[in-house]
């Protein structure tokens, strides 16, 4: 018997099949994002962008106002990145946290029926049925 025909389980674990494959707009802006900012040719512009930032201390000459520009376009840009790069990292840690799940939930129906002929699973399996889900459950 499987964990969804257990009830989704004690532990409301979702599995794969019960994720939906819709986006939201915000997931979906920052999986662009993370496909643009990820390339080397990103790297290669804000490198460019350093390297045109560093002769523009001769233009403006206020070493103020030259080093508040790149302060400011950096710290802009850093803090703006980290929030969309976070949110693909955690859906992507979801998914395989959910595949995981699916394999532990299969592995654990295939010890139910071993566990007939060897009563010395029942323990494991029932130890992996509640591992199923203990992310949701325990505190990082």
């Amino acid at each position: 018997m499987s964990q969804r025909d257990h009830g989704n389980g004690s532990n409301g674990a979702k599995m794969p099949s019960d994720v939906g494959s819709h986006l939201s707009l915000f997931d979906r802006f920052a999986t662009i994002a993370n496909a643009f900012v990820s390339r080397a040719w990103f790297f290669v512009l804000c490198l460019l962008m350093v390297l045109l930032w560093a002769p523009s201390y001769f233009l403006i000459g206020d070493v103020d106002t030259w080093q508040l520009i790149i302060n400011t376009v950096t710290t802009i840009v850093t803090f703006l990145l980290v929030a969309l790069l976070q949110n693909t990292q955690k859906r992507g840690e979801d998914a395989s946290q959910q595949k995981l799940n699916a394999i532990a939930d299969a592995l654990a129906d295939l010890m139910g029926e071993l566990a007939r002929d060897h009563p010395s699973l029942r323990r494991d399996c029932r130890e992996l049925r509640d591992a199923v889900g203990l992310e949701d459950r325990e505190g990082a």
